[in-house]
């Protein structure tokens, strides 16, 4: 091969514009990808790379949260379900005051309950966090907040207060995962609930 030969010299230049172009539209697609995932994972996406060491590396378990969360079948509350959730957690908060480790157990244990309605495995709490991570990213801080205060309750190292912050984690990601089915009658149309 002649590379003083112009048409070799067109050939090689056209082969370096391409391999250009192809990096430069690598770079911008890895690029919006990093954005939807930080988009998508909000503080958790920061927490991986801090966890994990570099953005490839929590890019990835990001990704592979997602891919496990979309196997899952999370499904919504029925209004019935919603309903007898929520009198639970207003029966277990006018407690807290004559029990608050109790009541800490008991909110544990009811966001549990919760999660698996919903359709959430019940592996350990690291898999639960991740998992709830995908689709309510914005309140996982909240669960490993509470659980935190919860295990050193458990030990008996905590005071009222923290006691208290673990009850409102708990509500924080309670309140989040009350999603409900909407109802088939209250969809029908007016005229239809008429006739």
């Amino acid at each position: 091969m002649d590379i003083t030969n112009p048409d070799t010299m067109m050939i090689v230049a056209a082969i370096v514009v391409v391999a250009l172009i192809a990096a430069a539209a690598w770079f911008a697609y890895q690029k919006k990808e990093s954005h939807r995932l930080e988009e998508r994972f909000g503080p958790e996406y920061g927490r991986a790379v801090d966890e994990l060491g570099s953005r490839s590396k929590a890019e990835a378990e990001l990704k592979t949260r997602q891919r496990r969360v979309e196997q899952l079948n999370i499904v919504p509350l029925s209004p019935q379900d919603a309903s007898r959730f929520s009198q639970s957690w207003k029966s277990l908060q006018a407690r807290f005051v004559d029990d608050p480790r109790a009541v800490v157990v008991e909110a544990e244990a009811l966001v549990r309950e919760l999660m698996q309605k919903r359709g959430y495995p019940m592996g350990d709490f690291e898999r639960r966090a991740a998992d709830i991570s995908v689709d309510h990213p914005r309140v996982v801080d909240h669960y490993r907040a509470a659980q935190a205060i919860a295990a050193r309750g458990r030990r008996g190292d905590v005071e009222t207060e923290e006691l208290r912050k673990a009850v409102v984690h708990y509500r924080a990601l309670f309140s989040e995962l009350l999603e409900v089915r909407e109802d088939p009658q209250s969809q029908r149309k007016p005229m239809e609930a008429r006739a």
